[in-house]
């Protein structure tokens, strides 16, 4: 039945998700828009997202890596317990600001302004010259897609440097791949992230406890039926990601954390419609790879250079909000230790 909702009946029937009421210019954005603005949109920003495109994002969204290391080399020296979310979310608006944009707001040196002041701040920018966005977009469009895609992926990094702190065998393998991969602090390359084995099943597992949203919803234009299941017209209906990617039935010891679900050996055997961290079929979500390329370089840079412990205040087990995007109830804090005292390259 997923697989009809999502993927069969998408273009005919389960095309729109629920409306909220009014919503601005949020409207124009990829993940509300309805019918023949969505297919319009999706059809001018889907080659932004190329293996091309992409490789002529990564040098940007590096540099800003190397920003993030050097913001956090204080931190570590300090020793005391960093708000990853005022880090993380920080660095997130620059990345998509720097790459759709051209611009950098240089929201990592002012982590004194708070969140939402930061993405205010996009609404202001002069939108004449885009670097990856489709130029068929307008200025609204365009904005409405960049604070999507801010909002979408922010936790993600926070969320895994989470698990890897409480579990610091599976980070020393981690550090260890990448320590083999790219010797010496070497820099980063856009093949070799992307070929990293373990950095995979990492962010894999942690997109399997925490997917970015914790269901997906579609509203039937007409009535359906499907596996004799009669949906009327205007019906809601929700897929549970989150639900399904904990379900004992498909996951053995599903609340653990265990990247070796995700080794190429099992990898083959995970049913596509058990696990969607950015959802499936024609409306699922357009920048996964570019969030993927963005979560795993910034991992990569971390690890280079850092090791993440929990201390006192750090949250165990951690509480996640009831929001439509799965966020922790309270930020996560953790300490950051320097690998060594020379950090090359940032």
């Amino acid at each position: 039945m997923i697989k009809t909702v999502l993927v069969k009946e998408c273009y005919s029937t389960f095309t729109n998700r629920r409306v909220f009421g009014p919503m601005g210019f949020m409207n124009k954005s990829l993940t509300f828009s309805e019918d023949e603005d969505w297919k319009r949109i999706r059809t001018l920003l889907s080659p932004t997202f190329s293996s091309v495109k992409l490789k002529e994002m990564f040098p940007i969204i590096r540099e800003f890596s190397d920003g993030l290391v050097k913001n956090l080399r204080p931190q570590a020296e300090k020793g005391k317990p960093v708000v990853l979310r005022d880090i993380f979310g920080a660095y997130s608006i620059d990345v998509i600001t720097g790459t759709s944009f051209g611009v950098n707001i240089n929201s990592l040196n002012n982590p004194q302004d708070i969140f939402v002041e930061k993405v205010k701040k996009i609404l202001k920018l002069d939108f004449f010259n885009p670097v990856i966005f489709s130029v068929g977009l307008s200025d609204l469009e365009l904005a409405a897609q960049s604070i999507i895609f801010i909002f979408a992926g922010y936790d993600t990094t926070s969320l895994t440097l989470y698990l890897l702190a409480l579990h610091p065998d599976v980070q020393k393998k981690l550090q260890e791949e990448v320590d083999r991969t790219l010797p010496n602090k070497a820099p980063a390359t856009y093949d070799a992230v992307m070929e990293m084995e373990y950095v995979d099943m990492v962010v894999n597992e942690v997109l399997r406890l925490y997917p970015i949203a914790g269901r997906v919803e579609r509203v039937g234009k007409t009535d359906v039926e499907i596996n004799g299941v009669v949906i009327p017209k205007n019906t809601l209906v929700m897929v549970p990601i989150y639900a399904l990617q904990r379900d004992a039935k498909y996951w053995p010891e599903p609340e653990e954390f265990r990247p070796e679900r995700f080794s190429k050996k099992n990898k083959e055997s995970i049913n596509p419609y058990i696990y969607m961290p950015f959802g499936a079929g024609p409306r699922n979500c357009i920048g996964m790879r570019f969030a993927l390329m963005n979560i795993k370089l910034a991992l990569v840079r971390l690890m280079q250079n850092f090791s993440f412990q929990p201390c006192k205040e750090t949250q165990i087990p951690l509480k996640i909000s009831k929001k439509p995007l799965l966020q922790p109830e309270k930020p996560i804090v953790l300490k950051i230790v320097s690998r060594d005292r020379t950090i090359n390259g940032a």
